[in-house]
């Protein structure tokens, strides 16, 4: 009984030996690695409150957290993050359902169309326009509204600079956002027997590709100026009916009035450049002079898309420089 009681005293001491040894190990560890981060915290914690007694003052603040780091560093991180989240978000079962499903009914509807058919292959291409410009922009638009409150709290909290975040959000969406316009793409064009040239349906994608990004662009300027969800949607809403009309389907001669409206639509670039790609300058052929004449031409469109794309984004970015808090 003495031995048995030995032994478990001896391994009683054993094991509190070996707990203070682990103990005194984190507590080196964290003496090394974790206490300097705590008080460098700590210390900007403080002198982020002395910047903003300064600033009640009339003096400036203090240079904010995000200096700490490189804007790589920062950029790199987000943009894990981002893709990470996005990742999740993008490729379920629903958003899924809600491409493919519009993919087959449109290629089932326009199966095997011939060139000769042009008004329903121009019905085609128009909807294709539509289909993304709304997908697109309405996915988008609720984006910064609903991180708003991450937002303003890692940047009041000087985590990061607004540019390493904006940039990491545009580029992780570039792959999540484009592969499902190119798999409808691919569906449809191959369903419908579009211009089988390779070049002809590479410049397809690439003029739709380039339009989901414009129309993206759209919704993340809407989306930050609103920063409420509800009204966000409904302003888009809206902008995406006028699009619709002016589009250059519904109405080729509009009044002079409104010819602004037609010309600030992305819509109708798209649908002009995808007509442009399938039918190479041959539509005026195929239709009657009205209908093709006082058109925009295709660096024009062009142009325009480029234009749109930077100047969505860059009234975004501007946009969010009002979240502080």
């Amino acid at each position: 009984m003495c031995v048995c009681a030995g032994f478990a005293q001896a391994e009683y001491s054993d094991r509190a030996a070996e707990g203070g040894s682990v103990k005194q190990s984190l507590l080196a560890s964290y003496a090394r690695e974790l206490a300097p981060k705590v008080r460098a915290a700590i210390g900007a914690g403080v002198h982020v409150e002395n910047g903003h007694a300064a600033a009640g003052a009339g003096e400036q603040p203090l240079e904010s957290c995000s200096g700490c780091t490189s804007w790589t560093n920062q950029f790199t991180i987000l943009l894990r993050r981002s893709l990470k989240e996005r990742r999740h978000e993008t490729f379920t079962s629903l958003r899924l359902f809600q491409i493919i499903a519009p993919a087959l009914v449109a290629g089932a509807m326009w199966w095997r169309s011939t060139p000769l058919d042009v008004q329903d292959r121009m019905g085609l291409l128009f909807f294709i326009s539509i289909f993304w410009g709304v997908f697109a922009s309405f996915n988008a638009v609720f984006a910064f509204p609903q991180e708003r409150p991450v937002l303003a709290r890692e940047r009041a909290s000087g985590m990061y600079s607004l540019s390493s975040y904006f940039m990491a959000r545009m580029a992780g969406d570039l792959p999540m956002e484009l592969a499902l316009p190119a798999a409808f793409t691919l569906i449809v064009y191959l369903m419908a027997g579009l211009n089988p040239a390779p070049a002809a349906f590479a410049l397809t994608l690439l003029v739709i590709l380039s339009y989901v990004l414009v129309a993206e662009g759209l919704g993340l300027a809407i989306g930050a100026l609103m920063m409420d969800a509800k009204r966000a949607s409904t302003l888009a809403t809206v902008i995406m009916l006028a699009y619709l009309l002016t589009g250059g389907f519904y109405v080729h001669n509009v009044p002079i009035f409104m010819i602004w409206a037609k010309y600030s639509s992305f819509t109708y670039y798209c649908y002009r450049l995808l007509i442009a790609v399938q039918y190479s300058g041959h539509l005026a052929q195929l239709l009657p002079l009205e209908s093709t004449h006082g058109e925009a031409g295709t660096w024009t469109c062009v142009a325009a898309l480029v234009a749109m794309f930077f100047g969505y984004r860059l009234l975004a970015y501007f946009a969010l420089r009002r979240v502080r808090t």
